[in-house]
C-alpha cells in the first residue's frame, strides 16, 4: 500500500506539459492616427489547455480583455499558439477577433469589430509561470472605411494552474 501512495504522490507532484493560464499584462498603446491619445494599458487573458501539441508547438483556445487609461477596451477570443525553443524560452502568437469600445472618441479604430493580433517571446519559469514581452496590434483588418490601428506593447506574467 506505501508503494502505491508514494507512487500516486508522485503522479500529482509530475509537472503537466502545457496547463492552462490567467495573464496579466501591461504597457503602453500608439495609436496610428496623430489625433488620437497614447495611453497605458492593462490586459488580461485565459488561455486554455492545449487541443493540439507536437513536440515544440501547442495550439489552443484563448480569449483576452485589454483597457487602457483612456476608457477603451478591447475584449476578443480567438486561437494561440505556444513555440518552446531552447530550454525554457518560447514565442507566443494569437489572432483574436472581437469587440472594441473607445472611451475617448478620438481613439476611435474605425469601428466595433477590431482583431487583436499579438507575437511575443517569454521564458518559462521553474514553477510552470511564465514571464513574456508582447507586441499587440488591433485594427479591423479594413472592414470599415476607417481602419487607423493601435500597437501595444506588454509586459506579461503567465500564471499556470
Amino acid at each position: 500500500m506505501k508503494h502505491y501512495l508514494t507512487a500516486f504522490a508522485l503522479v500529482l507532484a509530475a509537472p503537466t506539459a502545457q496547463a492552462q493560464s490567467v495573464i496579466f499584462g501591461a504597457g503602453y498603446s500608439d495609436f496610428s492616427d496623430s489625433a488620437a491619445r497614447d495611453e497605458a494599458i492593462f490586459s488580461l487573458e485565459y488561455q486554455h489547455r492545449p487541443f493540439h501539441e507536437a513536440t515544440r508547438f501547442s495550439a489552443t483556445w484563448g480569449s483576452a480583455l485589454s483597457v487602457d487609461t483612456a476608457g477603451d477596451f478591447h475584449i476578443g477570443i480567438g486561437l494561440v499558439g505556444i513555440y518552446t525553443f531552447a530550454d525554457n524560452w518560447f514565442v507566443e502568437g494569437s489572432v483574436m477577433p472581437g469587440y472594441f469600445s473607445d472611451g475617448n472618441s478620438l481613439n476611435d479604430l474605425g469601428g466595433e469589430f477590431q482583431i487583436r493580433s499579438l507575437l511575443g517571446v517569454g521564458y518559462t519559469l521553474d514553477s510552470g509561470n511564465r514571464i513574456s514581452l508582447a507586441i499587440t496590434h488591433k485594427s479591423n483588418a479594413s472592414t470599415q472605411d476607417d481602419n487607423p490601428g493601435v500597437n501595444s506593447a506588454l509586459l506579461r506574467y503567465h500564471y499556470a494552474f
